[in-house]
């Protein structure tokens, strides 16, 4: 069972926003402050691509074919989960977190994992599969101890 220890960074995200937490406390009764909050403004691709997507020829006589367009917005969900990781390398040489628990979907979880720097990788002692973003922060408390009681 991994704990919550008092000084335990937890950074809940999702694609386009993230909190990073600090417990207070210990892990019977643990207490997140508040450290940090970013986000992106991500618009959908409709809103993000300035022209219509290309066309190709094929190998018929006068048929050409649509060429799928750029998905901007996905693109931008990718990049988050490198500038989240970006700015968690920072901390990690500030010094600011010795041990870290990552929240976030199962896919922002790989995205996230592909991009973390070694350093900060080490100091990973958990990850909890949830999008809990748009949780309170009392919720967000017993539902990551709950879920590292469980593990």
């Amino acid at each position: 069972m991994t704990e919550i220890k008092q000084g335990t960074w937890v950074v809940v995200t999702d694609s386009e926003k993230a909190l990073f937490l600090r417990n207070l406390t210990d892990h019977q009764n643990p207490n997140f402050e508040v450290v940090a909050k970013e986000e992106q403004d991500n618009p959908p691709s409709r809103e993000q691509g300035a022209n219509r997507p290309g066309r190709m020829h094929d190998s018929g006589p006068n048929q050409k074919s649509a060429m799928d367009d750029t998905d901007w917005h996905q693109l931008a969900k990718e990049r988050f989960a490198a500038d989240l990781s970006e700015r968690l390398y920072a901390r990690a040489h500030r010094g600011d977190f010795d041990s870290l628990i990552l929240v976030a979907s199962p896919q922002v979880l790989g995205n996230l994992r592909a991009a973390l720097h070694k350093e900060v990788a080490d100091k990973v002692i958990a990850e909890v599969p949830k999008t809990l973003t748009n949780h309170p922060l009392d919720q967000i408390e017993k539902l990551v101890k709950h879920e590292l009681d469980a593990a």
